[in-house]
């Protein structure tokens, strides 16, 4: 009897012992048979403040401003707004005159660069520049005495009262326009400027080669610019 028991520990010894080599077996296993691609994947890196930065920005940007000008005039008014900078003292607003359009459009257009707003006005032309009336400018010219309207960029100067009631001296900054001053070359408003003239004749009056705007505009036309801006006029 005691000789049977003793048989019966050693088997069971021996189970026991083999369950925990077995078990150890498995757990052995189950370690070199993980996912190796689990195993092997390096832990993301974290976005460099730099790049983190860069991302906010570029979701952030926005989009360039497309104002209601001809694009090529108005990079040749950006252009002379480089070129001319050290006699401008004011850059966050433009007066671009497109006199490739009709006198009977809106081709005055008051343009807020850091706001991205415009606005557009009826302006005249002088009358060398269309010596038939016909609405258009057909030549510019900066001969003293051609009541032609100039080319080129301008400075708005100071304020004076005259011929055509209140008015503001401009200075021609190009070859094209730099007799301005000495032909008396302004900014005013005038009744031949304004919008009934439409009605009545199709197009505006002409100027002596100023540029004149609607009797009732004139005031914005003077908060938006001041003094020290540039008014930048030619046909696109």
């Amino acid at each position: 009897m005691a000789e049977l028991k003793s048989k019966l520990d050693r088997r069971a010894l021996v189970r026991s012992g083999g369950a925990v080599a077995l078990g150890a077996f498995l757990f052995r296993s189950s370690a070199f048979t993980s996912d190796p691609a689990a195993r092997a994947t390096p832990p993301a890196r974290a976005a460099t403040p730099g790049a983190q930065a860069s991302k906010v920005a570029a979701r952030a940007a926005p989009d360039p401003v497309e104002f209601p000008v001809n694009p090529g005039l108005l990079e040749r008014a950006r252009q002379a707004m480089d070129t001319h900078a050290s006699s401008l003292r004011r850059r966050d607003r433009i007066a671009l005159i497109d006199f490739s359009e009709a006198s009977s459009e809106r081709r005055m257009h008051l343009l807020d660069l850091e706001a991205g707003k415009a606005t557009q006005l009826l302006v005249s032309h002088g009358s060398g520049s269309d010596p038939a009336h016909t609405g258009f400018v057909q030549s510019f010219s900066n001969a003293v005495g051609s009541n032609a309207s100039s080319r080129g960029a301008y400075v708005t100067s100071n304020y004076y009262v005259g011929q055509h009631g209140r008015s503001q001296r401009l200075s021609g900054l190009d070859a094209t326009n730099d007799n301005a001053l000495q032909r008396a070359i302004v900014l005013h408003s005038a009744w031949y400027a304004n919008p009934d003239m439409l009605r009545t004749h199709g197009m505006l009056g002409r100027s002596q080669g100023c540029f004149a705007v609607g009797e009732k505009e004139l005031d914005d036309v003077f908060a938006f610019l001041g003094e020290g801006r540039m008014i930048y006029a030619d046909r696109a």
